[in-house]
């Protein structure tokens, strides 16, 4: 084994990677972003090597006193963001975000009700993730497929007749608000909480074109911070309970975290404020872009879910493809031609490994800057992918020529405006 060969192997594709990702592929994931170049580069910093086992100031740690003012300082900025009266932000994921805030509420054989997964929901939500771990039991909400959302009458007859100690509403296929005021006093009724996994429609809400569960009712709010939040990896809970909150707490340390990832603070704490600053401008834009993407693939012939509600309300669009060979055939044509989707289940599916639908999300191509004459574009190369069966390398070539006018970060902060061109001195 020759190790400094390795070394150059591990440079080489990591440099591959990002070529081409950041500069060759319209990525359409619904989960992914990207961030601006100064949180990204205040991403790496020394606190990625340190622990702050604790709480802000009262930590089983010694030398966390600037990991302290960096997190109470991102708290601050994040309950700004979202009218919530407490947040911790030391979960590092969304899934950790959910799993202790149903630790914390819920004991074993507990009632838990959610969306169908394959109506949206995200694994943490369901039997095969956090609720089988916590033991608690699972009950789907009952689902509408031509409203493509709870329904809410029927929703209401389960909660009072079953009596569930949570009911979670958002999910990781979100075109349309929640009934989450409903639902809420529903569920306050039988003494239960409402908690709103809000992690791919957070930038939405900061941006103040979705509603704020916490407005609408629910007692927390969880979420990860790197969706149309276009912050670090990671998660956070909200609620404007002080009782609720410091059970979560418990629950997040010790019982989920020990290290919580520190270093990406203060890439989150500058992701606030460039929403603060740019996140309605940059929210609108998503939200316009997703209607007319959603409306060129459907104008194409491709079968776009929810039309008689107009698409979508968010970042998401869904294609029912099942008729031209599935979910799981059609997003790895769509790789081979540089553009990046993932299968999804459809409300109607049984078969994960090879479902209907591709899920699509704009909010990272929109912080690139394309509007919505770009969609257009995007609608095309898709179209001709899966409906006219085009050589995807033929596509691929079109669509790198397109991804050259789209290389630069916007509704966000950049290096030049700091003084940091050379971002070499700063942490030393």
């Amino acid at each position: 084994m020759n190790e400094v060969n390795l070394v150059w192997r591990v440079i080489d594709i990591v440099k591959n990677h990002n070529k081409w990702r950041r500069l060759e592929t319209i990525n359409l994931i619904p989960s992914e972003n990207v961030m601006s170049p100064l949180a990204e580069y205040l991403y790496l910093n020394d606190m990625m090597s340190r622990y702050a086992e604790g709480t802000i100031r009262n930590r089983f740690y010694q030398g966390a006193k600037y990991i302290d003012e960096l997190e109470e300082l991102t708290v601050q900025l994040m309950c700004k963001l979202f009218n919530s009266k407490h947040c911790d932000i030391r979960p590092v994921s969304g899934t950790i975000a959910n799993l202790a805030t149903m630790c914390a509420l819920c004991r074993d054989n507990d009632l838990v009700m959610a969306i169908p997964l394959s109506a949206g929901a995200h694994i943490s939500h369901r039997e095969v993730g956090g609720v089988k771990v916590l033991r608690l039991r699972i009950m789907d909400l009952p689902w509408r497929n031509d409203e493509f959302n709870v329904d809410i009458d029927y929703a209401a007859k389960l909660i009072r007749e079953h009596r569930p100690k949570i009911v979670i509403l958002g999910g990781s296929v979100y075109l349309f608000p929640h009934p989450v005021k409903e639902i809420a006093s529903i569920v306050h009724e039988v003494n239960g909480y409402v908690i709103h996994d809000s992690a791919h429609v957070l930038g939405l809400i900061a941006g103040k074109v979705f509603p704020n569960p916490l407005d609408q009712g629910a007692d927390i709010m969880t979420t990860s911070t790197h969706k149309t939040f276009p912050g670090p990896q990671g998660g956070a809970v909200l609620t404007n309970s002080e009782e609720l909150f410091r059970k979560i707490q418990k629950a997040i340390f010790p019982t989920f975290t020990s290290n919580y990832h520190q270093h990406r603070y203060a890439a989150l704490a500058i992701t606030s404020l460039e929403m603060i600053l740019f996140g309605e401008e940059y929210a609108e834009q998503i939200v316009k872009n997703a209607k007319r993407l959603a409306e060129a693939l459907y104008n194409y012939g491709l079968k776009v879910l929810a039309e008689n509600k107009g698409f979508t309300t968010t970042h998401q669009v869904l294609i029912d493809v099942s008729n031209q060979g599935g979910g799981a055939k059609n997003a790895l044509l769509l790789e081979k031609a540089n553009i990046i989707v993932n299968k999804n289940l459809l409300p109607w599916d049984k078969d994960p490994v090879n479902p209907s639908g591709i899920r699509i999300g704009v909010q990272e191509i929109t912080r690139l800057g394309m509007k919505e004459h770009d969609m257009e574009e995007i609608a095309k190369f898709i179209s001709d992918v899966i409906l006219k069966r085009k050589n995807p390398e033929e596509v691929k070539k079109k669509v790198v020529e397109f991804r050259r006018e789209f290389t630069e970060v916007k509704y966000g902060f950049d290096l030049k405006s700091f003084n940091l061109e050379n971002a070499v001195k700063l942490l030393i």
